[in-house]
């Protein structure tokens, strides 16, 4: 396996923890909201760390960054989350090279999902490359990797039906509730925080139950208006929570807060109430399940639903990895023409100035001698050879190191190389 470290020696590193390992309460520990990423960015940057995305969703928290050690990168997130060392370790993945950069191509293209072809990663990932952007934490490389995830996306999105249907958690929190109630349309709703997994859940509520039963309270109440004047919705203050929780049968909950909003004291209802807690980190007090009415749902319960759905999905999977690994094998063979063209441009050189030598003895010796004729044949001469070198580089792939260690030995090639 090739060890990319194109970053002046650093190592390519994912390091994270997922729904795989973590449950949802460790990977609350270990989340980033917009202001803990940036302070992790601007800290990696006083650090020295050239390169660096940062991701963080319900369902995993990952940094991909060039690094000495990936302990670099580990003790960046420990230091900027409520989790700690010893409990990473215990949940934790940690890829290196080209194994981190399969990893990336899985995340992105909705592969390593926690349900199949739930593409909304993507977008974080477009979202983790702007934000490094902004702090100068990009390179070539990023750059690079982030637009061939993209298209690898955006192929299996169109070319499978990996897709087909809605996806994720808020699609299966609403197949939840029509399976759990004969006519959800009868029942009260209430939504708690409208930011995307809630306006994704509130688009799939409009489409199966009735907008006057729909109610959504967000502690901004103008972003609940801008999604509740989308599709017509009742919009209350969040001075109003408690009362619409006594008066709703279903509360969902997808806020962004850090610690629990939900708790035993708010619920003060003696009807039954079904509770959607879709928030990392969690936002319901686990509490709330000592009231003989109360029955409180994760999104990783949600996420364990299996239905025909995602069974179709299941039969794109081969057809979507070919895809996958077809773009990632593009941006392998773009990376390893990156890693020897230095080398390349070096030997160039070093046969330009054996032909410039030879052209100015030839023309010393020879009477009316043609420079302009020299130069041409000579430069053609170079242009095979170059091309020869290059075919051989791109083509040896099991062989690179040691055929880029001959050149430079041969021409003599080390000082000029960093030129």
């Amino acid at each position: 396996m090739k060890d990319y470290n194109i970053s002046k020696g650093k190592h390519f590193y994912t390091i994270g923890l997922s729904y795989k390992k973590a449950d949802a309460e460790i990977r609350g520990h270990f989340s980033l909201d917009q202001t803990s990423r940036t302070a992790l960015l601007k800290k990696a940057k006083e650090e020295g760390i050239e390169g660096l995305l940062v991701t963080s969703t319900c369902n995993r928290t990952e940094l991909y960054g060039f690094a000495d050690h990936p302990f670099q990168l580990i003790k960046l997130l420990c230091d900027h989350t409520r989790g700690s060392i010893e409990a990473f370790e215990k949940v934790a993945y940690i890829y290196k090279s080209k194994e981190a950069i399969t990893h990336m191509f899985r995340v992105g293209t909705g592969l390593d999902s926690q349900i199949l072809g739930d593409f909304e990663i993507i977008s974080q990932i477009k979202k983790a490359f702007y934000e490094s952007r902004e702090q100068g934490l990009t390179n070539p490389f990023f750059e690079r990797l982030v637009n061939a995830v993209i298209q690898a996306s955006k192929r299996i999105k169109n070319e499978t039906d990996i897709s087909s249907g809605a996806t994720s958690v808020s699609f299966a929190s609403v197949q939840y509730i029509m399976d759990a109630f004969e006519d959800p349309s009868q029942k009260n709703i209430l939504l708690f925080g409208t930011g995307k997994i809630g306006r994704n859940t509130c688009e799939n509520l409009v489409k199966h139950t009735k907008k006057n039963r729909i109610t959504l309270i967000n502690r901004t109440k103008d972003k609940a208006e801008l999604v509740g004047g989308k599709f017509d919705l009742r919009v209350r203050d969040f001075s109003g929570l408690q009362e619409e929780v006594r008066n709703t049968d279903i509360l969902i909950v997808a806020t962004g807060a850090q610690q629990p909003t939900i708790t035993p004291e708010l619920i003060d209802t003696q009807r039954d109430l079904l509770i959607l807690d879709l928030s990392i980190p969690k936002n319901v007090s686990a509490d709330v399940t000592s009231l003989p009415n109360v029955k409180l749902i994760h999104l990783d319960q949600l996420s364990q639903i299996t239905n025909q759905t995602l069974e179709r999905r299941r039969e794109s999977l081969p057809k979507a990895e070919a895809i996958m690994r077809e773009v990632e094998a593009e941006f392998n063979s773009w990376l390893e023409t990156r890693k020897f063209a230095p080398t390349i441009k070096a030997l160039k050189r070093r046969l330009t100035q054996y032909k410039e030598a030879e052209i100015d003895f030839q023309r010393k010796k020879i009477t009316d001698f043609n420079d302009q004729q020299a130069e041409i044949i000579s430069d053609r001469i170079i242009q095979k050879i170059m091309t020869q070198f290059a075919n051989h580089l791109r083509h040896q792939s099991n062989s690179t190191d040691e055929s880029l260690d001959l050149i430079q030995k041969v021409f003599q090639l080390q000082e000029s190389e960093n030129k």
